[in-house]
């Protein structure tokens, strides 16, 4: 059993699932327009993508001792929309701004590749169930860090600089994620997970 800090520390950083692994990238630069709202996202996607993984887990231990785990991709489905769902319907109740903010991009964190990915992940790793907790917890980190970071940028870039007007919106964000891309590269055997 790998430390389950390694795990955590890895995902975030050299595994990065956004800047190394490029996936969610749909709604990484879509919300990203502000740092308030990219934070709210990242800390949605946090919790679905943290849930969903320890959800998982059990579900896909029962599948293969049953010998049915080609029925897994199904189930994972199901279960990342049913999280979708309560979160939705929770923010739709208790952060009615926040939840008014993420507009059509709240359902569709169910098809964010991200979730599924982090269930396929600890699938094809073979992780115990507190790795998989770690590595769906830090993966999802990783991601609100991204997605926080890319808003910050862009912020300050709104303000303070004379993007050229080929570039000027979604083009300069892919540039952003290229650099920070390359940054977290930089992290490369920190973490080995």
């Amino acid at each position: 059993m790998q430390n389950l800090f390694e795990i955590i520390l890895g995902t975030i950083l050299n595994h990065n699932i956004a800047l190394v692994y490029i996936l969610g990238m749909c709604p990484l630069i879509a919300i990203s327009t502000n740092v308030k709202n990219a934070k709210g996202m990242g800390i949605a996607v946090v919790f679905v993508v943290t849930i969903t993984g320890i959800i998982n887990w059990p579900i896909y231990s029962l599948l293969k001792a049953t010998g049915t785990t080609n029925l897994a991709l199904l189930v994972f489905i199901i279960t990342i929309a049913a999280t979708v769902q309560f979160l939705e319907l929770f923010l739709e109740r208790f952060i009615p701004k926040l939840y008014s903010a993420f507009g059509i991009y709240l359902p569709l964190i169910t098809v964010n590749c991200v979730v599924l990915a982090v269930s396929l992940f600890f699938v094809n790793r073979e992780y115990t169930f507190l790795e998989t907790a770690a590595f769906s917890f830090g993966s999802s980190v990783g991601w609100l860090l991204a997605i926080v970071l890319v808003a910050g940028i862009r912020e300050k870039m709104s303000k303070n600089s004379d993007v050229p007007r080929g570039l000027a919106g979604k083009g300069i964000v892919f540039i952003v994620l290229g650099i920070l891309a390359l940054a977290f590269i930089g992290f490369t055997g920190i973490a080995n997970i």
